[in-house]
């Protein structure tokens, strides 16, 4: 046996996995280097958008996990291991785990659009997914909601984001509608007067828009009047049971005779009988 071929085998052989092994490691130096300023970059862009820190810190993690994932294969690929097996691999169990977790994904994908569209923000009255309450938390699965009953109420943010969203803050005011009904023989011109100068004296009720007095419908009973004020968000139930007290206030007096309500009696032939 030649040992001076041999040795030489060696170490020609040695120098190449030697090279092989700095090559790969200069492209994962490389590569790593690459990954971190593309994260970066994302992150300065989406501070720029104002995109929710949240939603951006999950995207960039998403990104650089996606990123590093892709190195790992093309330093395999470099050493001359088939790839094409270990990305069918990671193909498939992506599928099984989205499919495995769809609802959650749902919630996921929804909680990120709240995010990013915000059709609310945290301390916002809103009604969404069957569900009436201020705003405690968005999340990125569920949003957490206070009910006027004081309960903590967690709702899926994909059934928030499927649904109809009303945001009873998003505008500066709010309309309180109530309605009152009044006899057929009162002064209706008078009533709506009085019920005028009478919810002028509620506090915190806007002057501007006045609020609107009118006849809404007629019933066998009467005219029936729609009273309705406005009010800051923050004052909506103050405004609206002051102005129920109003109503009664007004209504009550002894120049408006309230509704009469007609019952009808059916005398029976076992009680004529019976007379």
């Amino acid at each position: 046996m030649n040992w001076s071929t041999a040795s030489q085998f060696l170490q020609d052989k040695a120098a190449g996995v030697g090279m092989q092994i700095l090559g790969a490691l200069a492209l994962y130096i490389i590569g790593r280097w690459l990954i971190s300023l593309v994260v970066h970059a994302m992150g300065r862009v989406m501070n720029r958008q104002q995109i929710e820190p949240t939603v951006g810190r999950f995207i960039s993690n998403t990104v650089s996990v996606a990123l590093n994932i892709t190195l790992v294969v093309a330093i395999l690929g470099y050493f001359g291991v088939q790839t094409t097996t270990f990305a069918a691999l990671v193909a498939a169990m992506g599928l099984a785990i989205g499919t495995a977790w769809a609802g959650l994904l749902a919630n996921f994908a929804a909680g990120a659009f709240l995010l990013v569209l915000r059709p609310f923000k945290v301390g916002d009255l809103i009604a969404a997914g069957g569900v009436t309450g201020a705003v405690h938390e968005i999340g990125l699965f569920v949003t957490t909601i206070v009910t006027a009953d004081n309960v903590l109420t967690h709702v899926g943010n994909n059934k928030i984001f499927s649904d109809t969203i009303q945001n009873f803050s998003g505008n500066p005011y709010r309309r309180v509608d109530l309605t009152a009904q009044i006899s057929g023989a009162a002064d209706v011109h008078l009533a709506m007067t009085r019920l005028k100068e009478r919810l002028a004296a509620i506090p915190n009720l806007l002057p501007s828009p006045a609020p609107d007095i009118a006849i809404l419908s007629f019933t066998p009973f009467g005219p029936v009047l729609a009273v309705r004020p406005y009010c800051d968000n923050a004052h909506y139930w103050q405004v609206y049971f002051d102005t129920n007290m109003a109503i009664r206030d007004v209504l009550g007096d002894e120049a408006f005779p309230g509704p009469v309500y007609p019952l009808a009696v059916q005398q029976t032939k076992a009680a004529a009988g019976g007379m």
